[in-house]
């Protein structure tokens, strides 16, 4: 199945946290295309430094639910800590998009419910699948012209 995974991290040196995450995934995906990487600001939480962030396209043979349960190892693998909400954090793992999947359990919403709103997560992807599209929002290219980014 084709997935859309965000990548970022704003703790350390983010860009080595990256790679080694997506070394780490490639256990269980075959990555197609890996964006450029973009500096974005933190959206909520306590105040912080910047995120490195960038978006991969990748197959896997997982199902969503044990792609989360792999995504959630590999940030704790690279000493994610939870704390507060939004908080700085060496990686961050998000699922965006299963084969335009939607689902709702207690565990994981598909798609991922705020990536239309994140610039950081539409134009990386929008680089690397120009005709992409994000179930109920539409393409990443009319979201982008919506939010003027």
């Amino acid at each position: 199945m084709r997935v859309v995974i965000a990548v970022g991290s704003n703790l350390g040196d983010r860009r080595d946290y990256i790679d080694r995450a997506i070394e780490l995934l490639k256990d269980h995906l075959k990555i197609e295309a890996i964006s450029t990487f973009i500096e974005s600001e933190p959206v909520g939480g306590p105040k912080q430094g910047d995120y490195l962030n960038g978006v991969l396209l990748a197959d896997t043979e997982l199902s969503p639910e044990e792609l989360m349960s792999e995504l959630l190892r590999v940030e704790s693998e690279l000493d994610r800590v939870r704390t507060v909400p939004n908080a700085p954090r060496t990686i961050d793992l998000d699922l965006i998009d299963y084969e335009g999947m939607t689902l709702s359990s207690p565990s994981l919403t598909l798609p991922h419910p705020r990536a239309h709103l994140r610039h950081f997560v539409i134009t990386p992807w929008l680089e690397i699948d120009p005709k992409g599209v994000l179930v109920g929002h539409g393409s990443l290219g009319e979201i982008v012209a919506a939010n003027g980014w």
